[in-house]
């Protein structure tokens, strides 16, 4: 007879009953917090067809305990499952094994599924809290409903794969999720130092939430696979740094190889301890679905007085970041080179840059392969793709059919490039070579791939494994190593923050913080943990919730910058000030005057002491903030964002001790309180206290 498991910790007390296959108990804080019953694991097979079969626990004939859990048999296809608990330290370790006979594969498996009470704005029972996700920059969701009237709801991810998974390595950048109450909080993480590919979500079932691990397993017919590292259940005190500190003390001795803190790292240019201001336009249309003719910044040198004034308006080092630069057709990956215009012209604002003491970047679009361009209508690439046999280079789906690519479907048709491939790692790299030796500061060279990763990829030709698995990861980061030798001038970065086994190779992305208020409230996560190997910028902050009526720009900028990242503007042709990229909205520019005062005094703040904690320091947890709040509402959508009008960050400080960085956004002085102390913030500044 199986006896129950019960497991119990300093704040926490877990109850498993195997023969059940199923947790019953999850005590936190002294309250029961597991709702209802789910099965211990789901799982998917796939067949020489590709067609899936999906089974869970509760689908056994045939369970048999173990010293450390129990093995679950008797399912279809040889299937065979074992499941382990440890509750080594003050942690529940769980681990997983998993096989099956030649017919088919294993692909993922979700485990181990627990069902906590719905979130704190959901529930009716009183006992709901908050979940904190890893999702773009971080992001604390008290309301499980807000994201899915949006295209950042809940999916489950698949193929032709979407910029919008809640996967890690992708938008997810950290292996872990918390649900946190007031007082107490479960801390989930997978400590795997392969990094290999996880869907890390939540979504809302019966009366509670689902928190959903998904282990992608890398597999091909009849393969067995094992969790070499722990899955951790451990209880914390409910603030969601608490959460963030276990994580960062398991990345401190475990990091991605190659990962190296900023002080440390040979590969960082000199200005990347600069504050310099990004400053990004096009040169072609003024959005991304435009009539792609030249614009009043083509060709490059007319910028030229634009970017003047905004220098010496804001004395900053500008980071000048080209869209629509492209000389095949914007966003039709993967060919870049030679730019609109030709490499004279471009070069000759490339140098002009350069003579003062400034740098150029360039958006890039990642893995697509663009058959034809929806913006430039003699963009076609079918003659190249028949003639070269190009198919044999692109993502295969579970049939073996390469269907058509859902990434930016408004600016392109075609199909998404498999770099595990000899052909399609021959296409990247005869791509962007030219643009590796163009003397070009900075790369976005994977925008669209979200955190550095590669697309879903069920080839059987392609020489790897026929799921998703640890192979993508590898091959990503060897990839990436071999781009950054090509290239030993120029930064790299993806769209969203790069995802944590990439960060050795993506040294400064587009951290788009404003996605998370799809979601709730964000919070500086990504920092929290990473800042002392990398730095981001905000980002050309599309998809802003927040109309031009609502004048959020400095805020979103402030932000950032306490956070540490680098602050962007992105302008209009006519040299006005966007509030964010994509934008149809112009009649409300932000103002000039109030938003070049706050980069000159924030970039003045940052050199007179500021620096070496928002260069590459160390974050800390804030103390309770005490000020006003500001209502922002957004754009077709009931729910508002309530915001302290001045935003906290924390540091440790050399001595040991902490310091606190305060910013106001607004034009006028505001006083707080942090930390028991009273403190005036001038208007459009910061403090350090």
């Amino acid at each position: 007879d199986f006896v129950m498991r019960k497991l119990n910790f300093s704040n926490m007390t877990l109850a498993v009953d195997f023969a059940a296959a199923k947790v019953t108990s999850l005590v936190l804080g002294g309250t029961e917090r597991a709702v209802g019953t789910l099965p211990l694991f789901k799982l998917r097979a796939r067949d020489v067809t590709g067609d899936a079969h999906d089974f869970c626990a509760f689908d056994a004939t045939d369970i048999k305990e173990t010293d450390t859990g129990a093995v679950y048999s008797g399912f279809p296809y040889g299937i065979r499952v074992e499941v382990k608990l440890d509750g080594t330290g003050d942690s529940a370790e769980w681990g997983i094994s998993v096989s099956s006979d030649e017919s088919v594969f294993v692909e993922w498996v979700d485990f181990p599924l627990v069902r906590l009470p719905a979130l704190r704005e959901n529930n009716v029972n009183g006992d709901g809290g908050e979940i904190l996700f890893p999702y773009n920059e971080g992001v604390i969701i008290s309301n499980a409903d807000t994201r899915e009237d949006t295209v950042f709801k809940h999916y489950d991810p698949e193929y032709p794969s979407m910029g919008c998974y809640a996967m890690f390595p992708h938008m997810i950048s950290s292996q872990m999720i918390s649900y946190l109450w007031d007082t107490c909080g479960l801390y989930i993480g997978i400590h795997d130092p392969s990094r290999a590919p996880k869907m890390i979500d939540y979504y809302p079932d019966a009366d509670g939430i689902v928190m959903c691990i998904r282990l992608f397993l890398g597999t091909r017919f009849g393969d067995s696979f094992t969790t070499d590292y722990p899955i951790v259940w451990t209880a914390t005190d409910g603030r969601w740094e608490s959460a963030a500190d276990i994580y960062r003390d398991w990345i401190e001795s475990s990091l991605p190889e190659g990962m190296k803190k900023s002080k440390d790292n040979p590969a960082l240019p000199e200005w990347y301890a600069d504050l310099p201001l990004v400053v990004s336009y096009p040169v072609r249309g003024v959005h991304d679905t435009d009539i792609m003719n030249p614009n009043e910044l083509f060709p490059y040198m007319n910028a030229v007085p634009m970017l003047d004034s905004i220098k010496s308006a804001t004395d900053a080092r500008l980071l000048v970041l080209l869209m629509h630069w492209e000389g095949s057709a914007p966003w039709a990956p993967p060919y870049v080179w030679e730019p609109y215009g030709g490499a004279e012209c471009f070069n000759e604002f490339m140098n002009k840059l350069h003579s003062d003491g400034d740098l150029l970047g360039v958006y890039c679009s990642g893995f697509g392969y663009t058959m034809q361009s929806n913006l430039v209508d003699s963009y076609n690439m079918s003659e190249e793709y028949e003639r070269e046999g190009l198919e044999r280079g692109m993502c295969a789906g579970p049939d073996l059919k390469v269907g058509i690519s859902k990434i930016c479907t408004a600016q392109r048709s075609g199909y998404d490039i498999c770099p595990a491939s000899e052909i399609g790692r021959e296409l990247l790299f005869k791509a962007y070579t030219p643009l590796f030796k163009s003397g070009v500061d900075y790369a976005q060279i994977l925008d669209q791939n979200h955190g550095g990763a590669q697309y879903f990829c069920y080839s059987r030709e392609h020489g790897h494994p026929f799921a998703p698995g640890a192979w993508m990861t590898e091959n990503m980061q060897k990839m990436l190593g071999e781009w950054n030798k090509l290239a030993p001038n120029m930064l790299f970065g993806c769209e969203s923050a790069a995802a944590e086994p990439f960060i050795p190779n993506l040294l400064m992305s587009d951290n788009r913080f404003e996605l998370n208020y799809c979601y709730g409230k964000p919070v500086p996560l990504y920092a929290y943990i990473y800042h002392e190997y990398l730095r981001n910028f905000m980002g050309n902050q599309v998809c802003c919730p927040f109309g031009a009526a609502e004048d959020s720009l400095a805020y979103r900028m402030s932000y950032s910058f306490a956070a540490g990242d680098l602050m962007t503007l992105v302008m209009t042709p006519s040299g006005d000030i966007m509030n964010c990229w994509g934008t149809r909205e112009f009649d409300l520019p932000p103002s000039k005057e109030k938003i070049y005062t706050l980069v000159r005094n924030l970039t003045k703040f940052y050199r007179d002491g500021a620096k070496e904690y928002l260069h590459a320091g160390r974050m800390a947890a804030c103390d309770t903030l005490e000020c006003d709040s500001i209502v922002y509402h957004q754009q077709n959508r009931p729910e508002s964002v309530t915001l302290p009008k001045i935003i906290a960050t924390a540091w440790e400080s050399k001595n040991g001790g902490k310091v606190h960085i305060l910013v106001n956004p607004f034009d006028a002085p505001i006083s707080c309180k942090i930390g028991g102390k009273e403190i005036t913030v001038p208007a459009l500044n910061a403090v350090l206290v």
